[in-house]
């Protein structure tokens, strides 16, 4: 059984329209497959981090206050960073058009200013 199965689309089109859409699904699926192995990676690291650190924090003479507590959930918290960087990329929280935005608001609003200090005129 293949890994991949495409559906024979109804219109018939050329050879080169069916790769183009065939290549399009694979990396679509393969999206989907990164985005849900990182949510595996976040799942797994909050189940086991926290039985980690319930488990030295009671057992440990200094209790909870110590960075050997959380230092497993602080060096793999590191490499689950690098991870959603990779799946989701640097632009995740401003947005690949962030900058054009801002420079719209910004221009909106010297505009803005503009008008109203001519209407006092």
């Amino acid at each position: 059984m293949e890994k991949y199965s495409i559906e024979p689309y109804k219109e018939q089109s050329s050879n080169r329209s069916d790769f183009r859409k065939e290549e399009a699904y694979l990396k679509a699926k393969k999206r989907v497959e990164a985005i849900s192995g990182f949510y595996w990676h976040l799942a797994s690291y909050i189940i086991v981090n926290l039985f980690l650190i319930l488990l030295i924090g009671i057992n440990a003479n200094n209790g909870f206050t110590n960075f050997g507590t959380y230092a497993t959930a602080f060096f793999w918290g590191i490499g689950l960073l690098f991870h959603f960087i990779g799946v989701f990329g640097f632009n995740f929280f401003l947005g690949k058009n962030w900058e054009q935005r801002k420079i719209d608001e910004f221009m909106e609003k010297e505009r803005q200013k503009y008008e109203k200090f001519n209407n006092y005129e």
